[in-house]
């Protein structure tokens, strides 16, 4: 089950993905301690790094216990990309660099032709990956997309230029960047990149339990896989698929009641790290997807769209598994 990225050892083959808003300190804590071998922090920008942005500083934030962890940037200049890694390697606790070249969202890949937009430009993803290996002392990794578009999958060719480059490590989202996050991630596409390089390759795409992981796993070769959405609101979900993988045994789902004191335990140390206010806000969004799958848990929902301080949104979600426990 272990494998290396680098010189660091991955306990197990289950990798939290870095997701906006989502993977900060307090979850990627509740993913080690449910199992993750590796959790990846929300990307941060070359720029707001540079420029000392207070708030991208802020996400940089961690702690030992995630360890191994890792830090994704996203950019498109390669003098920028390459100071903001160095202002990584130096300033930030984690253990491995990685490079965003998958990010679908317009903001990042139309507007700052950062993120997917890059497997446009083979040569300069090559040229930023080899110029951060060189300047840094931590491995790095690179996450890539199928291609831009069903006409330009170039996932393979792309690989090969990473590798070439440097990186120890490149995680595959089989999906291309028009597709978002819709349709099917293709396992091919996982599958060909696999077996054109020779560095550790993590699949990443539509994992949400034991016989999706175990299906891509098998299916392309890959030395681990990364969770994105099913790890909202389900941090078991790694104590589950390590489960499957190991002994093809299917956990029960969380009770009421564990969802509720997981719930209350990850607002608490959100407000604990970001303050009442933010800490309620970021709440807002992770809440319901506590709830899903829950029988009657719109009006929780909607009350906890609402809420404002920590003792509201404990009452509101006490009272309604008092009455669904």
């Amino acid at each position: 089950m272990a494998f290396k990225i680098g010189q660091l050892n991955i306990e197990n083959q289950i990798i939290l993905a870095p997701m906006a808003g989502v993977s900060n300190s307090p979850f990627r804590i509740l993913s080690r301690n449910y199992g993750a071998g590796l959790v990846f922090a929300e990307m941060v920008s070359d720029k707001g790094l540079l420029y000392e942005n207070e708030k991208t500083k802020k996400l940089l934030y961690m702690t030992d216990i995630e360890k191994p962890m890792a830090q994704q940037i996203f950019g498109s200049d390669l003098e920028t990309m390459v100071n903001a890694a160095i202002y990584i390697d130096k300033h930030s606790n984690c253990d491995i660099i990685d490079i965003n070249m998958g990010c679908p969202v317009p903001k990042v890949a139309i507007k700052a032709q950062a993120g997917a937009s890059l497997m446009k430009n083979p040569d300069l993803i090559y040229d930023i990956v080899r110029e951060i290996v060189k300047k840094v002392s931590k491995p790095v990794t690179v996450k890539i997309r199928s291609g831009w578009d069903h006409s330009s999958v170039n996932a393979v060719e792309v690989a090969k230029r990473i590798e070439a480059a440097g990186s120890s490590a490149i995680t595959v989202h089989a999906r291309t960047r028009s597709q978002g996050y819709s349709g099917l991630a293709d396992l091919d596409v996982i599958k060909a990149v696999k077996e054109a390089v020779n560095i550790p390759v993590i699949g990443n795409g539509d994992v949400i339990d034991g016989p999706s992981a175990k299906r891509m796993l098998d299916y392309t070769g890959c030395d681990a896989v990364m969770i994105g959405r099913g790890a909202l609101g389900n941090p078991w979900i790694f104590r589950e698929i390590n489960a499957y993988l190991k002994d093809g045994v299917h956990l029960p789902r969380p009770t009421h009641q564990e969802i509720k004191e997981m719930m209350i335990m990850h607002l608490d140390s959100l407000v604990e790290l970001k303050g009442e206010h933010t800490g309620v806000l970021e709440m807002r969004s992770h809440g319901p997807w506590y709830l899903k799958g829950i029988e009657h848990a719109s009006s929780l929902r909607k009350q906890l769209s609402q809420a404002k301080t920590r003792n509201e949104f404990v009452q509101y979600v006490d009272d309604f598994f008092k009455h669904h426990a």
